[in-house]
C-alpha cells in the first residue's frame, strides 16, 4: 500500500498537518521560545501600555503604543513560525550509491587465491565553484556527495543545503530555505525588546513625575523594572546574534564554516562584495523545497521510491526500478571482467 513521505521519511523531523509543515526533532523548545516572546508582551500591554494610556488620556499616542506592540508581537511570531516549520534545504537521500562515482580496489578481498576487485567510492571530489576548487565530501547516511556548503545535521540526521547550524530555540536546522526569515526574526525580536525597555523607562517617568522619586515610582510599578531588566538581559543574546549575523551575511559565511575553519587560510569562494552579499539573502527568490512530503512513495525491495505526486509516483518506481537493474547489470559485466582478466594472468 502507498505510503506519504512524511510518513516513512528516515530523518528524525516531525511533521504535522500531513507533511505540510516540518519541525526538527526538538520542536517542544518552541513552547519556550514562545513564552519568552508572549508573556513579557502580555504583562506589558495589560500593565505599562495601560499605565501609558492613562497618562497620554485624549491622544493618539497611547493607543499607538499599544497597536504597534501587538502588530509587532504578531509579526515575530509569525517568522519564528516561517523559520521553524518550513523545510530549510533538505537534500533527498538516494536510495543507493552514486555507481558512476565508483572505483574499484582490487586489494579489497581475496577469494580462493585470486584477487576480486570491490567497488568502493572515493570519500571526497573536487567540484569547481566561482572558478574555484571545492572539495565535497561523500555522506554515507545519505549515500550521496554533498553540495558545496552543505552539511549534515546530527539532530535532525539530514544534509541540508547552506548549513548554518542547527537553533534549539526554534527547533529546526537553518539553512538555505529559512536563513532569511531567521535574521528576521531575530532581528525583529531585537528591535522589539528595544521598544518594550525604551517604553517601560518611559513609563518610569512619567511616574517619577507624578510621584517625585525615582524610588516611589518603582514602587507603583515594579513590572516596568521587571521588564526593563528582562529586555536588557535578553537583548545581550537576541541583539548580539543579530550583529554576527550581520556580519556573516556582508562576508557571505555560514556560522558552521566561521566555526569549522576558524584560524584556517581559504579562499573567500562565495564572497561576492557587501551589497551583493545582502542582495542575495534579502532580494534573491527562495528555491523550492527538493522533498514533497505530501506525496505518495511505493515500498519496492530496498526501500521506498520517492513520488511527486498521487497520480505519478507508479510511473516514477517503475523507472527507478529500470535504472537500478542496469545499473547492478553494468556492475556486474565490469566485475566480471576485471576477474576474467585476473584469471588469464594468473594463468
Amino acid at each position: 500500500m502507498a505510503k506519504r513521505l512524511y510518513e516513512v521519511w528516515k530523518g528524525k523531523n516531525k511533521f504535522i498537518f500531513r507533511g505540510r509543515l516540518i519541525f526538527g526533532p526538538d520542536a517542544k523548545s518552541l513552547i519556550i521560545t514562545l513564552l519568552l516572546i508572549i508573556v513579557p508582551v502580555i504583562i506589558f500591554c495589560t500593565n505599562v501600555a495601560r499605565n501609558l494610556l492613562g497618562e497620554t488620556s485624549g491622544n493618539i499616542a497611547g493607543y499607538a503604543i499599544l497597536m504597534v506592540t501587538v502588530v509587532f508581537t504578531i509579526y515575530v511570531l509569525l517568522l519564528l513560525l516561517l523559520t521553524s516549520a518550513r523545510d530549510p534545504g533538505i537534500v533527498p537521500r538516494n536510495l543507493h550509491p552514486p555507481t558512476e562515482e565508483m572505483c574499484y580496489d582490487s586489494s579489497a578481498s581475496i577469494d580462493v587465491g585470486r584477487q576480486t576487485p570491490t567497488p568502493r567510492l572515493p570519500p571526497t571530489k573536487e567540484v569547481i565553484v566561482n572558478g574555484v576548487p571545492v572539495r565535497v565530501k561523500y555522506c554515507i547516511t545519505c549515500q550521496l556527495y554533498r553540495p558545496p556548503r552543505c552539511s549534515h545535521c546530527s539532530v535532525c540526521d539530514n544534509c541540508v543545503e547552506r548549513f548554518d547550524h542547527h537553533c534549539p530555540w526554534v527547533g529546526q536546522c537553518i539553512g538555505m530555505r529559512n536563513y532569511r526569515s531567521f535574521f528576521l526574526f531575530i532581528s525583529s525580536s531585537t528591535i522589539l525588546c528595544i521598544f518594550i525597555f525604551g517604553m517601560s523607562a518611559l513609563n518610569i517617568k512619567f511616574l517619577t513625575n507624578d510621584y517625585g522619586t525615582v524610588w516611589k515610582a518603582i514602587k507603583e510599578s515594579p513590572l516596568s523594572v521587571v521588564l526593563m531588566v528582562y529586555c536588557f538581559i535578553f537583548l545581550w543574546f537576541v541583539g548580539g546574534l543579530t550583529c554576527f549575523h550581520l556580519y556573516l551575511i556582508g562576508t557571505n559565511q555560514t556560522t558552521y564554516e566561521t566555526f569549522r575553519y576558524r584560524g584556517v587560510e581559504r579562499p573567500q569562494v562565495y564572497d561576492r562584495g557587501c551589497l551583493n552579499n545582502f542582495r542575495e539573502v534579502f532580494c534573491s527568490k527562495i528555491k523550492p523545497s527538493r522533498n514533497n512530503f505530501h506525496a505518495y512513495v511505493q515500498e519496492n525491495e530496498r526501500g521506498f521510491t520517492r513520488g511527486m505526486n498521487s497520480e505519478g509516483y507508479i510511473g516514477n518506481l517503475d523507472g527507478n526500478r529500470r535504472e537500478k537493474v542496469e545499473d547492478d547489470r553494468e556492475i556486474g559485466g565490469d566485475l566480471l571482467k576485471i576477474s576474467q582478466r585476473h584469471e588469464a594472468e594468473d594463468a
